[in-house]
């Protein structure tokens, strides 16, 4: 119980950090890539802490799957609550970008602040773990050199997965756009939810490149270059491939 107090408090200091970050810049939209920057900083943060729990808590704490999910779920749906349109996903703003709602300069930016944002995310949740407050998070620090990694298929089996779980979520999103975001918001968390476990025996179902780049390619078993193939390529062309394929619900 005592770790899950630390990571509540974790949590709590993310959330709180994002926040105020948005609260400062929201009379300057011209600096709106720094909300993708918060953004994708607070998924990958977050989202690093729910692994040590399923990594680490279920093993020496006796924590259930039903408790990670749970903890996975509330994660997910307090970063669509607090980021609202800002995704923290590379995949979406090369998207607008091919649709004409974005210009060059914008997403790069964008892109460019979703990859620091992961990048920042990552160190801060080593230097948590280094802090050594529970017993959960000093076996963490230990692991941290020798992490294991989210793809656990070949690199074509990986791709097809990213791929078909990013055509998935982008149909059932775009089925959803124009619903009210009580309904929208907490949807698209449970549909996150169930693929991430769905998929934990292949891919772990990231479905955004920069999320994955702060999760899982510092991880040994594969090269740059077959981690960008599966997570980069499988989500970007998943959500292509809709694109050039619309279709009227």
């Amino acid at each position: 119980m005592s770790g899950l107090n630390a990571s509540l408090g974790y949590f709590v200091a993310a959330v709180t950090f994002v926040v105020s970050v948005r609260f400062l810049l929201k009379k300057r939209p011209r600096f709106s890539f720094i909300s993708e920057f918060t953004s994708s900083f607070m998924l990958v943060a977050c989202w690093l802490e729910v692994q040590t729990i399923v990594e680490v808590g279920e093993w020496a704490g006796g924590l259930g799957p039903d408790v990670t999910l749970t903890i996975l779920f509330v994660v997910l749906l307090t970063h669509g609550i607090i980021c609202g349109d800002a995704s923290g996903n590379p995949s979406l703003a090369v998207q607008k970008f091919m649709k004409l709602e974005a210009t060059t300069v914008t997403t790069l930016l964008d892109v460019a602040a979703q990859f620091i944002g992961a990048h920042l995310g990552l160190l801060a949740a080593k230097y948590y773990w280094s802090l050594e407050l529970t017993d959960m998070h000093m076996i963490k620090n230990l692991m941290i050199s020798e992490c294991s990694t989210s793809l656990l298929v070949s690199v074509l089996q990986g791709f097809f997965t990213e791929f078909a779980c990013a055509l998935v979520l982008h149909i059932i999103h775009l089925n959803l756009c124009r619903r009210s975001a009580l309904i929208r918001v907490p949807l698209i968390a449970v549909l996150l939810t169930f693929l991430s476990h769905s998929a934990k025996g292949y891919t772990s179902a990231y479905m955004n490149p920069s999320l994955a780049y702060g999760l899982t390619f510092h991880c040994s078993g594969f090269t740059f270059a077959e981690y960008a193939v599966v997570y980069w390529l499988g989500s970007l062309t998943g959500k292509l491939i809709k694109c050039a394929c619309p279709f009227r619900s």
